[in-house]
């Protein structure tokens, strides 16, 4: 079973790569424009959960998330250089505010369980600025990346060793707000027209 769980694990890893490939590629482009705000926090944040699922025992389960904690600098980094990133309005300064309120209670908890959940909410509260943009614009953002990371969150899920809240819960969290992300854009694509 373990060599099954490695292989999957594996397999994760390798589609978060190539998943960013696309995102990547569109911010050099253009065409895809990141929030600050939401990526920070998500390169910040997936560092530590890594640290605590391999804390947790979660084994190869873990590396998609450092996989992801590097490739979401890269997104810093990419939309820095090539100016792409989105703009800032108060209501997401509240909710990084919101999440930088919650990361400081989280580096307080003493409790793994309890960080989980914390780290978890940080992600989440992160993503509401990205939400906010896309549904006003839609195509600032790669569909393709968003489906891509429903299947390896599915797939990072099943490489885990141990299930617990402490291993389990970040990747059950990311693999249903990917896949209602995705669905949003594609609902809203077909009211919205493609800018010119």
């Amino acid at each position: 079973m373990q060599t099954i769980k490695t292989i999957i694990g594996i397999l994760a890893v390798i589609l978060t790569f190539s998943g960013y490939i696309p995102y990547l590629r569109d911010i050099t482009k253009g065409k895809t424009k990141p929030h600050i705000y939401s990526w920070f926090l998500w390169g910040f944040v997936t560092s530590i959960v890594f640290a605590l699922q391999i804390s947790g025992n979660a084994g190869i389960g873990a590396f998609v998330t450092l996989a992801a904690a590097v490739m979401c600098i890269s997104v810093i980094f990419l939309g820095y250089k090539y100016k792409c990133i989105s703009d800032i309005i108060p209501l997401d300064t509240i909710f990084l505010i919101l999440a930088l309120i919650t990361l400081g209670i989280w580096i307080f908890a003493k409790q793994p369980v309890l960080a989980a959940i914390l780290a978890t909410s940080i992600d989440l509260l992160g993503f509401i600025p990205t939400i906010r943009k896309s549904w006003n614009k839609p195509y600032s953002e790669t569909l393709l990346f968003y489906y891509l990371n429903t299947i390896r969150f599915l797939l990072a899920i099943v490489a885990l060793h141990t299930y617990s809240i402490i291993t389990a819960l970040y990747p059950i969290s990311w693999l249903l707000i990917n896949g209602l992300f995705a669905l949003m854009l594609l609902m809203r694509r077909k009211i919205i027209p493609l800018p010119s």
